[in-house]
């Protein structure tokens, strides 16, 4: 089986045309990551002379010095490198997601041409770490999928035309989770498929290290002077937020930064980091990679949605061996904000929702 990897790559274009070296923004990720040039050098393989001369050569181009280095101390950014390293980040976050589906697209355009009678496990999910697991764990043992990332609305809408065989959705445990189920459409509403539980997990509230704004509720976010990052409005963590906002009798417009939104947890979690943004919604895993304090508000269930008939097969077989493993558990539950104990398990839609018989 063939795998693909698309690495984003940009770079700073001055007025004048003349564009900054290729190797710049990497070398500056390398300067923050580590603290210093010379190691950034040997992450990226470059001679330390062939560094800086892309340093200075970019430094010429934007007019301005990006990187300051003290003797014993290392090497530190300026706040335009800063700038520049966050603006990368926030690409990776928010195009990741989109480049892993084109990925998998294309390694299934690859399976057709030399296995062409081969199935192919289809699989649409919202975005989630502990798929982005079960997707390497299938790579890993050579099982073909079509993994393909979209909105909650979208893979509902792909479920019930048939376009999916496996549907990764999420919804909150407690009083939020009805008021969500009735989000579905109606033919998804009445059975007919399998649960097949993946994860619990946190939702919750983002914030800078050391939350310098205080924020302690979803109430605070409607404080003068903190900005605000949503969530797109077919997402259901948008849909989770906006019932958090009525449970307190909160109006989004109140909010700074409400019709500000990101597509994905990962690039909500840059954007706060990056400074743009004083809080979030979404995962605790994020917050952590991007070093962010969190606020956990409440536990949601991602699961996978999969029709009776596509459930006896056996592709579906081998993605619940990969779920019930020792090793599949074990790397799920280092994921903060993660909980792999039901993962594997299996339900009949009406015996797994009960508020479905409503």
């Amino acid at each position: 089986m063939f795998k693909v990897s698309i690495n984003p790559q940009w770079q700073v274009q001055a007025p004048s045309g003349e564009p900054a070296l290729p190797r710049l923004i990497e070398l500056l990720v390398g300067v923050h990551e580590t603290g210093s040039l010379a190691r950034a050098c040997a992450r990226s393989q470059l001679s330390y002379r062939y560094a800086w001369g892309v340093l200075r050569a970019g430094e010429k181009t934007l007019g301005a010095t990006l990187i300051e280095t003290t003797r014993g101390s290392g090497a530190r950014l300026t706040a335009l490198g800063e700038k520049l390293v966050w603006a990368d980040k926030r690409i990776a976050a928010r195009l990741s997601p989109l480049l892993d589906s084109l990925c998998s697209e294309i390694e299934v355009e690859f399976e057709h041409a030399f296995e062409p009678g081969e199935r192919i496990l289809r699989i649409h999910a919202t975005h989630g770490f502990a798929v982005e697991t079960l997707h390497r764990f299938l790579g890993q043992r050579q099982i073909a999928a079509d993994l393909k990332y979209r909105s909650s609305l979208d893979v509902l809408a792909s479920l019930a035309r048939d376009n999916c065989d496996l549907a990764g959705l999420h919804l909150p445990i407690g009083e939020f989770e009805a008021p969500m189920l009735k989000l579905w459409p109606p033919s998804l509403r009445r059975g007919g498929f399998v649960v097949i539980d993946l994860v619990t997990r946190r939702q919750g509230i983002m914030v800078a290290r050391g939350n310098p704004k205080k924020i302690r509720s979803v109430r605070d976010l409607a404080r003068r002077g903190v900005r605000f990052v949503n969530r797109q409005h077919d997402s259901a963590t948008r849909a989770l937020f906006d019932l958090l906002l009525a449970a307190e009798n909160i109006d989004g417009g109140t909010i700074d930064g409400y019709d500000n939104v990101e597509f994905t947890h990962a690039a909500i979690a840059a954007y706060v980091a990056s400074g743009m943004a004083d809080a979030g919604f979404g995962l605790e895993t994020p917050a952590q990679r991007f070093g962010l304090d969190y606020l956990p508000i409440l536990y949601e269930r991602y699961f996978f949605l999969c029709p009776h008939a596509v459930y006896e097969s056996q592709a579906v077989d081998r993605v619940l061996a990969i779920l019930r493993s020792h090793e599949f558990h074990k790397i799920a539950n280092t994921l903060p904000g993660y909980n792999a104990e039901h993962c594997g398990r299996t339900l009949d839609l009406l015996e797994a929702f009960p508020a479905l018989h409503g």
